[in-house]
């Protein structure tokens, strides 16, 4: 009796850890983005607000942000791969 408890534990044990694991790749795939410079922004990258905003609004993308490059920051749009 002891040794069928333990099996199914084992069994139940190994189910949840193959739940969490492929629940996980499915969110991994689901929130993939891929970033690029922006196509549209030009200067000095100073608001990631405002880079943000033209991200959405001129390359509907999912996000933007300014980050260094050098030599200096640029905007960078996110988008859903």
């Amino acid at each position: 009796m002891a040794a069928s408890l333990s099996h199914r534990l084992f069994v139940l044990v190994i189910f949840i850890l193959l739940l969490v694991l492929l629940t996980g790749e499915i969110k991994v795939a689901e929130s993939r983005l891929c970033q690029r410079r922006s196509k549209t922004w030009t200067g000095f990258c100073g608001s990631s607000s405002n880079c943000d905003n033209q991200c959405k609004s001129w390359e509907h993308a999912s996000h933007g942000a300014c980050h260094a490059q050098f030599p200096g920051f640029a905007c960078f749009c996110y988008f859903n791969c």
